[in-house]
């Protein structure tokens, strides 16, 4: 005569819903996962994209300031300058300038065979 599923033990039921049981933690975390992973992905995106406007906008602003200091470097605005600022300096008298002069350029401070390269 065939049992009465009241009479069997805890056990037989316990192991499928154990499966059960495991089998959607498995899929679910898998779940939790990937969302977590795409979420990560498109936070870093983000951060790519922020940053690259940062370094094009750096870029731009170094341009201008480049342009900038071209511009206070050039002769005429330096002489400005001192003028504004009264510093007093100005070009120095012929007494206190000294000529150098250049050596001949037959004289040659290589003293070894000269080579001639043929195309």
């Amino acid at each position: 005569m065939r049992q009465n599923r009241k009479h069997q033990s805890g056990a037989v039921w316990f192991i499928p819903a154990l499966k059960a049981f495991l089998l959607c933690s498995l899929l679910g975390g898998t779940a939790v996962g990937y969302v977590l992973q795409k979420n990560k992905i498109y936070e870093l995106g983000l951060q790519i994209t922020a940053r690259e406007r940062r370094l094009a906008d750096l870029k731009e602003e170094n341009k201008m300031d480049a342009g900038r200091l071209a511009d206070l470097q050039l002769p005429h605005r330096l002489a400005e300058r001192v003028r504004e600022q009264k510093l007093g300096l100005g070009h120095p008298p012929p007494a206190q300038i000294i000529w150098l002069s250049e050596p001949p350029a037959s004289a040659s401070t290589n003293p070894g065979p000269q080579v001639v390269l043929a195309k």
